[in-house]
């Protein structure tokens, strides 16, 4: 598995609009349906990353914790499904049933959204204020699954923390590291 960062998406930007396929639900949902009324994550995830499934249950207790507090999670998979059927739209409302995700589960089928946030890579987490200004972007924490540090969401956690304490954005905002984005071939 290569290990791929996640590229800059500066402060203060603002999330780019989008409608994608719920594949559970088999309806198109948008950013404006489920924003937060205090902050929004946006997760680009796919079913097969072992960067993703290491941090999988710490997410979605995270999602659970924080929903009560006005922060919604939304996770977006923009993988290429012809080359990589194991994010298929079926398999992915198959593991969000299973998993009980608490946030809907998009597919970014053009591949649009995810160029439009300049994702790299799963998982590549997104913090935006309650006006759906960039606040965050980068890594979960520290923990991959080689290294053997605990998951503990804290590089995540700090970034809501300090959105929904109105204070500024952390200057130490470390890259995310995960599989590459599946890219269509052209």
């Amino acid at each position: 598995m290569a290990d791929t960062h996640s590229k800059p998406f500066p402060i203060g930007t603002l999330a780019p609009s989008f409608t994608l396929l719920n594949p559970l639900t088999n309806t198109l949902q948008s950013l404006e349906d489920y924003r937060g009324e205090r902050a929004t994550v946006i997760v680009f995830m796919c079913n097969h990353c072992p960067f993703v499934i290491h941090i999988n249950k710490m997410m979605i207790a995270m999602a659970n914790e924080y929903i009560n507090e006005g922060v919604a999670f939304i996770a977006i998979s923009s993988n290429d499904v012809v080359n990589y059927p194991q994010d298929s739209p079926q398999l992915m409302a198959q593991l969000a049933q299973k998993e009980q995700f608490p946030f809907p589960y998009l597919y970014d089928e053009s591949q649009e959204v995810a160029l439009a946030y300049n994702a790299a890579c799963t998982p590549d987490f997104y913090v935006f204020n309650n006006c759906m200004e960039a606040t965050y972007h980068g890594q979960f924490d520290d923990s991959r699954p080689r290294n053997q540090l605990p998951v503990t969401g804290g590089d995540l956690k700090d970034a809501i923390e300090r959105v929904l304490g109105q204070r500024l954005p952390s200057k130490n905002q470390k890259p995310s590291i995960g599989c590459n984005i599946k890219w269509k071939q052209s």
